[in-house]
């Protein structure tokens, strides 16, 4: 069993940073490509960000572009989100998944990822 655990939300003001972690239990985390997602209320979960198991290659939501940056630490088995110029509408709760098969590049799908974290608020004031 895999268990994901994030940690790192908070409130923040209008174009400040935040740094989430996602820390996971098990030896197969570096095999995984790795993924950040959030969901609003009233609104679908939706991809933020997603990274290969080896860390070489990312990619991200257009609404994040440029302001977020997803990197992972195999050696300590987490993945972080750093997030910059943060706005209102980043106001969610942030999930960290991890991929069904293994070595597969970034996806960006919610049913991609079969382990999910139980989430941290992430609350921006204008």
């Amino acid at each position: 069993q895999v268990q994901l655990v994030e940690s790192g939300g908070g409130l923040v003001q209008a174009g400040g940073s935040l740094r989430l972690s996602c820390a996971a239990a098990g030896r197969t985390f570096s095999t995984y490509a790795m993924g950040w997602f959030r969901q609003a209320p009233g609104k679908e979960r939706e991809f933020v960000a997603a990274i290969t198991w080896r860390g070489t290659r990312t990619s991200y939501a257009d609404s994040v572009k440029g302001r977020f940056a997803i990197s992972r630490d195999n050696a300590k088995n987490t993945v972080y989100l750093q997030m910059n110029s943060l706005k209102p509408e980043d106001t969610a709760v942030y999930y960290c998944a991890r991929d069904r098969f293994s070595q597969r590049d970034t996806r960006r799908e919610v049913h991609e990822y079969g382990y999910w974290g139980q989430g941290t608020q992430v609350t921006v004031s204008s």
